[in-house]
């Protein structure tokens, strides 16, 4: 009877601590140990996705959608508009003499958008790399029709470097780097036009403007909040970013 009662305690026991550590039972000689150092993320829910969330809503919140519905444009366009206002100038003029007594009033932009972040860390692991895609619908319009002339849709990417540098004091601050337009991501398309119009040599002529202009004029507008949106960032996320980034930790996964 007293061998019975002791196999009752002892299975009681196993079976309770086979509950506690997923069913799996933990060999008698083997101590658990009595802290686990957490490991790094492996999904972008983790430190990736927490930085491009962070600074995808900072521009947001940061009126990133309101600058870019604001650009210039056409003040750039017009001759002595901007540092280059003679040469604008005449690209205006290429434009209009399209079609004989046409005078562009007005470029509006509309719908903004913020697309979904890119983020990449370089090799040695002590960069970050965040693509910022924008894209924007621009109507042209002229007193011609009475109406707009052309719409277009246009896609454009900002490319920011992140790195972790170290203060006198020895603390890590994550800082901007450089924060371009990616070359060859400005992508212009035409929504509609007005049919009887020349549209093709018009829309040539005006993309050919807008990749003069546009980007620089992007880059700009957007990096300077770029920076804002870095500089204010979580304090404990930025500290265990720049804290990997410093070390030369591998924590973004490659797709």
């Amino acid at each position: 009877m007293f061998q019975t009662g002791v196999l009752i305690v002892f299975y009681g026991l196993l079976a309770q601590t086979m509950a506690q550590f997923g069913g799996l039972p933990v060999p008698l000689d083997q101590a658990l140990p009595s802290t686990v150092n957490p490991a790094l993320p492996l999904s972008p829910t983790g430190l990736a996705g927490s930085l491009t969330n962070a600074l995808g809503n900072g521009l947001l919140s940061g009126g990133l959608l309101g600058i870019l519905e604001n650009l210039p444009l056409l003040n750039i366009l017009k001759p002595g508009g901007g540092t280059s206002g003679g040469l604008l100038g005449g690209l205006l003029g290429k434009v209009t003499s399209v079609i004989p007594g046409l005078n562009i009033i007005d470029i509006k932009v509309t719908d903004p958008q913020l697309l979904e972040l890119g983020l990449v860390q370089s090799p040695d692991g002590h960069r970050l790399y965040v693509t910022i895609p924008l894209g924007v619908n621009l109507q042209v319009n002229t007193p011609l029709v009475g109406a707009s002339l052309l719409r277009l849709a246009v896609k454009l990417n900002i490319t920011a470097e992140i790195l972790a540098v170290r203060d006198k004091q020895g603390r890590i601050h994550l800082v901007l780097g450089d924060c371009t337009h990616s070359p060859g991501s400005l992508h212009i398309s035409l929504l509609d036009g007005l049919g009887p119009l020349p549209i093709q040599g018009l829309l040539d002529s005006l993309t050919g403007i807008l990749n003069k202009v546009l980007p620089e004029l992007v880059q700009g507008k957007v990096c300077p909040l770029v920076n804002e949106v870095l500089s204010g960032l979580d304090v404990t996320l930025a500290h265990d970013i720049a804290n990997m980034l410093i070390h030369g930790l591998q924590f973004v996964i490659k797709v």
